[in-house]
């Protein structure tokens, strides 16, 4: 369990920056070896600048259900492993201390089973990981994860701090009990908190509001090969809706909006989520028991481009996406897509998707109506599929990330 530099031995002639003394993780109080060890790395003064950049990802929201995020990530390792560009390394929360290749585990409790999400077990191993492996650029996933502790150690080893914009005020108060408007302003003053002494901001929206600047480094998103158009697949009567299930997503807007259509369509809900039981329990309420079909999370990619392939449309019915994934990857699998028209991932999707204003139910349903009727466009969706993959969006974000450390 020992990240090493990528690269081995120094080229001669090579130019090097000095580099603080690596200082090893703490062992366990219990003196074990194993999954609870600390990463170890070689020691060494300098770094060869030709070797690729070690990138730290660190994030708290990172679950065996999650999405948007996960997705991007799991990706970033591949596209790492296969091409050498990048020496990455992700450190998410997990069951037990576990270091092993790029992944590191640090120890915390489970907060929700419905998505895996967990909450860590302090900060002082998180610091100690980052010290152990000594990253040239940090990139933060999210403002919750003792952003301020991280960036002073990363800053002390002599690494930049990206923060990278998932998330905004307004979707993480919506995804809370009780009044919004009681949660925003709070939330807003812990993102500018965390967001300020960070090098620079990564987002694919304006994050003004939320972090008091704008982003200096664009977040880009690409698509797994499994989302391609399908010819021979028949499509549907249904509407789709994959995602969390959860207020701030729009789930609940959606089941308002269908139960206003005049056509009984049934819809078909592909998640898991905190709101699950309220989900059902809402479409009782609204008479569309009969109509609604509520299927497990689908991780397999092959699996969900089929779904997003046989569905009449996709509908993404959240107002706060700060990208959102699933439009470009139902409108790149062949499908029609309904979404708000705040989404960024709308200006990607080209003529395959018809959107609605935030808060108009009414607009919400007539795009679902509009997108049920209009014949799929197997061309503009290749086309779609072939202008987003991950490894040119890892590529130009790897460029901007070496021009950030240089």
């Amino acid at each position: 369990m020992r990240p090493e530099p990528r690269g081995g031995a120094a080229v001669a002639g090579a130019p090097a920056t000095r580099r603080p003394a690596l200082r090893a993780l703490p062992a366990r109080p219990n003196g074990e070896e194993g999954e609870g060890e600390g990463p170890r790395v070689v020691a060494s003064a300098t770094r060869d600048t030709r070797r690729p950049l070690r990138v730290a990802d660190v994030a708290l929201f990172y679950g065996e259900r999650s999405g948007g995020i996960r997705t991007y990530l799991q990706a970033k390792a591949s596209f790492a492993a296969r091409t050498g560009a990048m020496e990455e390394h992700l450190i998410v929360p997990g069951p037990r201390e576990h270091h092993a290749g790029g992944r590191h585990e640090l120890p915390s409790l489970r907060l929700a089973t419905s998505n895996g999400y967990r909450i860590p077990l302090g900060a002082a191993r998180l610091q100690a990981t980052l010290r152990a492996l000594e990253p040239d650029v940090v990139l933060l996933h999210d403002p919750f994860w003792a952003p301020l502790g991280l960036t002073r150690v990363a800053h002390e080893l002599g690494a930049p701090v990206v923060a990278v914009h998932h998330t905004s005020v307004a979707l993480t108060a919506h995804g809370l009990p009780g009044p919004t408007r009681l949660y925003a302003p709070l939330l807003r003053a812990w993102f500018r908190a965390a967001y300020r002494p960070v090098d620079a901001i990564m987002s694919a929206v304006d994050p003004g509001a939320d972090a008091g600047r704008g982003a200096a480094l664009g977040l880009r998103f690409g698509l797994h090969d499994a989302f391609r158009p399908r010819p021979a697949l028949r499509r549907g009567d249904h509407i789709l809706y994959a995602g969390r299930l959860a207020p701030e997503k729009g789930i609940f807007a959606l089941l308002e909006a269908a139960a206003r259509a005049q056509d009984p369509w049934p819809m078909r809900i592909v998640g898991a989520g905190p709101s699950g039981a309220a989900v059902w329990a809402r479409a009782q309420r609204l008479g569309l028991a009969s109509r609604v079909e509520i299927l497990p999370h689908e991780a397999d990619p092959a699996r969900l481009a089929a779904a997003y392939a046989t569905a009449a449309c996709v509908v993404m019915p959240g107002e706060h996406e700060t990208f959102g994934l699933v439009a470009l990857e139902a409108a790149a699998s062949g499908g029609r897509v309904v979404a708000c028209a705040n989404a960024p991932s709308t200006v990607a999707c080209d003529r395959l998707v018809h959107t609605f204003a935030p808060g108009d139910r009414a607009g919400m349903l007539a795009a679902i109506e509009t997108a049920r009727r209009t014949p799929v466009d197997h061309m503009a969706a290749a086309a779609v599929a072939a202008a987003h993959g991950w490894p040119s969006a890892f590529a130009a974000e790897l460029h901007e990330l070496e021009s950030l450390v240089a």
